[in-house]
């Protein structure tokens, strides 16, 4: 082999060695590996041989002379036997060249098959019959990963002389630099597993943020699933848009993976909120559900009624008079009277979507009355318990719901101290403007449309109509389709939300695919 082939078979491997540094999809990968391992070797044919537990299995084949072009992006599968890496009683195989190469972590170069005594060939003969082939030389070179470990088999078949176009041998240089090859290839399949193992120990940690959230309140698991679907539903709606504001929207796979990741770390600072507070499910929940006290007060007022009925009806026995039907009259109807009242405040910390102030005000009378305990006056009501049950709309104080919204904080804190890599580096952005508006007046930072990424805005709509319809909360059901989807329009309207995101979500039909995917029947309502 002169210089000159030397030299272009290093420029090959060069340039072979740059394009595999780029090359992200694993099928093209192998396929760039095995072509140019036959470019610098000119051999006809190759076999890319990679290795899962005790099988040593065809990943691509190419053959020039056949035509033969199977497995990776060629669409046509390999319908060829696995080759064993040991034998059922635990023996190596050493019969083949792949596994031989394997086991003794060495290229294998044979001239003439053939004529070879050391390897069961019977396969390749078989081959060689049925194609109308003659398989002569084969170079099989280990790839190996940095650990040492073989990853894979090149296996080349007919070297093929440039001159004479006969097959030969592979020569040493074209085995030498195949090895090389072998070797960047290996260090490059690595990368890539190391990369694909890091993404899905990264979105690993990321489900078990949400599983944990999950425990810890069955309430907001749900929402942390569903929240991530909804916006990419709507992201993809956005994206899918050919006209107005969101024509120029686009995005790449990349793209959407980083939202992927945003939507399922949109309330990782839930974390940190106090179950009280989350699974608050009545008005005088705390550790308990406090109407158990005012129950016990009620029971002591109406023994009180009976106590009091009995003593005047036993004075009138002792007087030697009948007793007056009026006394056990008003017992009855004293007793209606706090029946009626316990009612009203069960009723009241059930909580709900509005409370007039005809029955705050009713609320605040009972901390007027009182009910006897070891002889003091106390009353009905505690100003704490008073001010729990006159809550306006669901079941949290300002101050609870204060708390509940720290959770945009902390996750946007928490998600800060991440270094995260350049391709999620909009993360933090997408997960913390979840409950921002676009007239400025949501938190935590006031943001206006024109500061917020069309991804932000998409989960601020995605969160808004999971919580309206979400039917596992403590405190509330689900509500309807029509009704959802009123309020979303409402909330267009008074510019609390995108309007051209709420376009693409209802032209596009979004809510019904949602619904379909995670709604009761009973609440899809309207197509």
């Amino acid at each position: 082999m002169n210089n000159q082939n030397i030299n272009d078979q290093l420029e090959q491997l060069i340039s072979i060695g740059i394009s595999l540094s780029s090359e992200m999809n694993t099928d093209l990968l192998l396929e760039m590996i095995l072509q140019g391992a036959k470019q610098i070797s000119n051999a006809d044919g190759g076999t890319l041989y990679r290795i899962y537990g005790n099988a040593i299995k065809m990943e691509i084949v190419h053959s020039d002379s056949l035509g033969i072009k199977l497995g990776g992006s060629s669409g046509t599968p390999i319908n060829m036997p696995d080759i064993p890496l040991f034998f059922d009683d635990g023996s190596p195989n050493l019969q083949n060249v792949v596994s031989f190469s394997i086991h003794n972590n060495k290229t294998i170069n044979i001239v003439d098959a053939y004529n070879d005594q050391d390897f069961d060939f019977s396969g390749t003969k078989a081959f060689d019959r049925q194609n109308n082939y003659h398989s002569k030389s084969f170079l099989a070179v280990p790839m190996k990963n940095h650990e040492g470990d073989i990853i894979g088999i090149l296996q080349l078949i007919n070297s093929i002389d440039k001159e004479n176009h006969g097959v030969t041998g592979f020569d040493d240089i074209s085995q030498h630099i195949t090895e090389a090859l072998a070797s960047q290839a290996a260090i490059v399949l690595t990368k890539q597993r190391l990369i694909a193992d890091l993404e899905n120990l990264f979105e690993s940690l990321i489900q078990l943020i949400a599983t944990a959230i999950d425990d810890k309140s069955p309430h907001t698991g749900g929402h942390c699933r569903r929240v991530p679907e909804l916006t990419m539903m709507l992201a993809e709606a956005a994206h899918n848009t050919q006209q107005g504001y969101l024509k120029d929207f686009a995005m790449t796979d990349a793209d959407r993976y980083e939202l992927k990741i945003a939507g399922w770390l949109h309330d990782c600072g839930k974390i940190t909120t106090p179950e009280s507070v989350i699974d608050k499910s009545t008005k005088l929940q705390t550790i308990y559900d406090r109407i158990g006290l005012i129950e016990t007060r009620f029971e002591v007022l109406k023994r009180d009624q009976e106590i009091a009925m009995l003593k005047q009806q036993m004075l009138a026995f002792q007087n030697g008079e009948k007793p007056d039907a009026v006394i056990g009259q008003r017992y009855l109807e004293a007793v209606a009277e706090i029946d009626e009242d316990l009612a009203f405040i069960r009723q009241s910390n059930t909580g709900g979507e509005f409370m007039s102030p005809e029955d705050q005000n009713r609320i605040s009378s009972f901390g007027q009355k009182t009910w006897c305990l070891n002889g003091e006056q106390l009353p009905l009501l505690s100003e704490n318990e008073i001010y729990n049950l006159n809550i306006a709309r669901g079941t949290l104080t300002a101050e609870e719901r204060g708390i509940i919204n720290h959770h945009i904080v902390a996750t946007i804190a928490m998600l800060e101290k991440i270094t995260f890599p350049k391709h999620l580096k909009n993360v933090p952005e997408y997960a913390g403007g979840h409950h921002e508006k676009m007239d400025g007046t949501g938190y935590p930072k006031g943001l206006r449309r024109e500061d917020m990424s069309i991804q932000a805005r998409a989960m601020a709509i995605a969160d808004i109509f999971e919580a309206l319809t979400a039917k596992d909360r403590p405190y509330k059901l689900g509500k309807k389709l029509s009704e959802a989807l009123a309020i979303l329009k409402k909330m267009k309207e008074t510019h609390h939300i995108d309007p051209d995101l709420y376009d693409a979500f209802i032209n596009q039909k979004v809510y019904k695919r949602y619904a379909e995917q995670f709604l009761d029947d009973y609440q899809i309502d309207v197509d």
